[in-house]
């Protein structure tokens, strides 16, 4: 059997439809039918050329929701429920070794040095081709974490839980958000609203999002969603947008900063606003993006602030942000602006690159 998807050949151009032959499966694989796959900023990132893990050629799509077309042997979910063709499903994203010392000792399988991604390290020219989220059908290998989800979830809405979701619970985990805490989001994009809801039912008292001139209608959406108040950039200079951040806090600052811009130019500006012995988290930085100059004495050391990395997700992130998106507590369904069949692809990387899009999804069943 054949299958459609569409592979980036080359950097910057348009992504090409392609067919391949779906493979069998070795015992312990899934054959999945992709009901929904989200088009990611980081997508963006590897069509541009800007992400030094892309082989050439590649089907794009690390978030992806589907189908069960097909198991070799029986397959259960993280849950102990046997899978079966036919059931939707959400898996993790991440391929771990789940051997090294950073699975096994530290529990951090985020961190595996063997660690790959569907949609982002690896090739479709070598069988079984569909490794990402960009086409008919995704190929897991033996070993993948499932999620089996309810026959009336939307998977379009689920899409951007498996990674932007996934990623925001990591961070707000990290960030160790205690009740009473004020937390300030810089950037209002998935990952920034899903940092939003996920510091409000870490039990923060006050969540602040930050965003520029153009993201006013993703600032409005962040109040809709919870947020105290929202900070406009091209309506406050810096000075005012320190005042304000003061005096909303006591003059302490914000215990926890989440930086989720995905650039370094906020970095520091951001560091100022943390109160002592507070945290600042960059879950938005997922390419190299260069250096900043920081005050560390004035900024981090003085203030016993701590500067925290945060990279991608485990299944535990996964499971809270499917959970949270499913709770139906918040209207995430706005999330997505946009939906496009699979051939229009390059359309949906241009609208989320333009900003036009909060959130665009590929439904490869729809039609052009």
């Amino acid at each position: 059997m054949k299958a459609k998807a569409v592979v980036l050949e080359r950097f910057n151009e348009p992504l090409v439809g392609r067919e391949f032959e779906v493979q069998p499966l070795a015992e312990g694989e899934v054959l999945v039918k992709i009901l929904a796959a989200g088009v990611c900023g980081s997508d963006v990132h590897m069509w541009r050329g800007k992400d030094p893990r892309t082989p050439l050629p590649m089907i794009l799509g690390h978030e992806g929701i589907g189908r069960i077309a097909d198991t070799q042997g029986e397959k259960f979910d993280v849950f102990g429920r046997k899978l079966e063709p036919g059931d939707k499903v959400v898996w993790e994203r991440g391929i771990m070794c789940g051997k090294c010392y950073y699975c096994v000792i530290k529990k951090q399988p985020a961190l595996c040095p063997h660690r790959q991604t569907y949609g982002i390290s690896l090739g479709c020219t070598d069988p079984p081709h569909f490794v990402g989220c960009y086409g008919e059908y995704l190929h897991l290998r033996a070993g993948a974490h499932m999620i089996k989800l309810p026959e009336e979830a939307d998977a379009a809405v689920l899409v951007p839980a498996t990674c932007s979701g996934a990623t925001a619970a990591h961070a707000v985990e990290q960030a160790g958000i205690q009740g009473g805490d004020s937390v300030l989001i810089v950037g209002p994009g998935p990952v920034g609203i899903f940092c939003l809801v996920f510091a409000l039912c870490a039990g923060a008292s006050k969540v602040f999002v930050m965003g520029t001139g153009a993201d006013a209608e993703r600032l409005k959406l962040c109040e809709d969603f919870g947020a105290t108040a929202t900070i406009n950039t091209g309506d406050l200079d810096a000075d005012q947008r320190r005042q304000f951040l003061m005096d909303a806090t006591h003059g302490l600052g914000v215990n926890v900063g989440l930086d989720c811009t995905g650039a370094v130019a906020a970095l520091s500006e951001g560091l100022s606003y943390v109160a002592p012995y507070g945290t600042y988290l960059i879950p938005g930085i997922a390419t190299p993006v260069g250096e900043v100059p920081i005050p560390v004495f004035e900024r981090l050391a003085r203030k016993n602030v701590r500067l925290q990395g945060v990279w991608v997700s485990d299944t535990s992130h996964l499971h809270q942000a499917i959970e949270l998106v499913q709770s139906g507590r918040f209207p995430f369904e706005r999330l997505i602006t946009h939906r496009f069949p699979l051939e229009s692809a390059t359309e949906g990387l241009m609208v989320m690159e333009k900003r036009q899009a909060i959130k665009a999804v590929l439904e490869p069943g729809s039609s052009a």
